[in-house]
């Protein structure tokens, strides 16, 4: 049997996937790439794990599912099965509608999942994945779900409560990337700093990226969705002091009004973020901050907006996303705001904020000029080595781009030490030292 997984959505849904390839391909199952064109035939059974998350994601898995089904009305590919998010949050409506699909599956569902396969889940490969990332880096998926009540936000109800993996359990999975080739893990769940607080009753997110930075191999470990409340103090003192954790935090804080942080139902306000950024800078050096905005949530008005784009501009957030509103259904603010600010104008506020954020970018990009940096090998196309430093995470933030005539396969996810020669609002160039 062949079987192709392809994955829609986050980092981890895409740790999902690669336990249970794992599965799969330990029962004897042929894994065909993600990236291979469904019409090309060959393939027994397609499987999508999707994304049920804002409208565009969930738009994106649908598109995903229809494709499948006319490759497979086509005569291409034979059985097709769905899992994830959008399975789990639209169950009832995906079978009624899309009845092509031979099975949907929810998010807990895995076994039942390798049952329609023919494949009997093994407990010893429950900390083991097939990766689907290049193979020096990986995404380790420290808990599930998620005790916040964001007015915007489904995963709670998607996903359920916050649920710590067992830390004996994550420094083993940890040990297993590592002797597949893993050097740089990147640390997800829907809030990191949160780890341990329903295991041990205290943040345990500093101890555990201590334990996993003595794996052998591990020479890189990033933080990814961290929670502004609560932050850790020993979690900035480690980043400082051990070499092995990135000086990088991802921290999504999604607006600074407090009108508007009121209504999404965050209760941090502009003072006490403030404060926190100029805490992570003093206690932790070159540290890289990215986060995220959400504009047009309702209770922005044009004065709450101004006061984002002043924030973001006195802040200078070395990476930033925004979002658009999405009203998602069952969510408190889908049941008690009116989704007020026209689509029109959330579009116009997402353009103007990333236009701020697209110079404050080139600074510092172009601050790092002349500097000689680590860089890790990710890929080489076209006469040029696609590069990260700590300063960079995969997919989300620009690259560091070494202009080479060939590169050996060696030299792929490899340090090396460069110097930055140029920069650009995302990405930069720079030469071999």
């Amino acid at each position: 049997m062949k079987v192709q997984l392809i994955t829609l959505g986050c980092s981890k849904n895409r740790v999902d996937s690669e336990h249970l390839l794992c599965q799969l391909a330990a029962s004897g199952i042929e894994i065909c790439p993600e990236d291979v064109p469904l019409d090309l035939g060959g393939t027994d059974v397609v499987i999508l794990n999707t994304c049920g998350f804002i409208a565009d994601a969930k738009q994106e898995s649908i598109e995903a599912i229809m494709r499948a089904v006319k490759a497979k009305n086509e005569g291409y590919i034979g059985r097709i099965y769905v899992f994830g998010c959008l399975s789990r949050r639209y169950y009832n409506e995906l079978v009624e509608e899309i009845p092509e699909v031979d099975g949907f599956f929810g998010l807990d569902d895995e076994k039942p999942l390798l049952a329609a396969l023919g494949v009997k889940y093994s407990p010893a490969l429950a900390a083991r994945r097939h990766l689907t990332t290049p193979r020096h880096y990986a995404y380790l998926k420290i808990s599930e779900g998620c005790d916040r009540s964001c007015a915007y936000c489904a995963i709670p109800g998607i996903r359920g409560p916050h649920v710590s993996l067992p830390m004996d359990t994550l420094a083993d999975e940890a040990a297993s990337l590592a002797a597949q080739g893993v050097k740089e893990l990147i640390v997800v769940a829907q809030d990191t700093t949160y780890y341990g607080l329903d295991s041990h009753r205290r943040r345990m997110i500093a101890p555990l990226l201590e334990r996993l930075s003595l794996v052998e191999g591990i020479e890189w470990i990033r933080l990814h969705y961290s929670y502004p409340e609560g932050f850790p103090d020993d979690l900035l003192e480690l980043m400082a002091s051990n070499p092995k954790i990135c000086k990088y935090i991802d921290i999504p804080l999604q607006h600074c009004s407090a009108k508007v942080l009121s209504m999404m139902r965050r209760p941090s306000d502009e003072k006490a973020m403030r404060a926190l950024i100029e805490k992570f800078r003093a206690k932790v050096p070159g540290v890289a901050l990215r986060t995220t905005m959400i504009v047009g949530h309702p209770g922005e008005g044009e004065r709450e907006f101004k006061d984002l784009l002043g924030f973001v501009k006195d802040m200078r957030f070395e990476r930033l996303g925004a979002f658009t509103y999405s009203e998602e259904e069952g969510t408190f603010g889908a049941l008690n705001y009116k989704d007020s600010v026209p689509e029109r104008i959330k579009q116009e506020r997402y353009e103007r904020l990333m236009e701020l954020q697209s110079d404050i970018s080139l600074d510092y990009n172009s601050s790092r000029i002349g500097s000689t940096e680590r860089v890790i090998v990710d890929s080489y196309e076209g006469g040029t080595l696609f590069c990260r430093s700590s300063k960079e995470s995969p997919d989300v933030d620009g690259q560091v781009l070494v202009q080479l005539p060939a590169a050996p396969e060696a030299l792929m996810g490899s340090f090396i030490n460069v110097k930055i020669t140029g920069a650009d609002y995302y990405d930069l160039s720079a030469h071999i030292i």
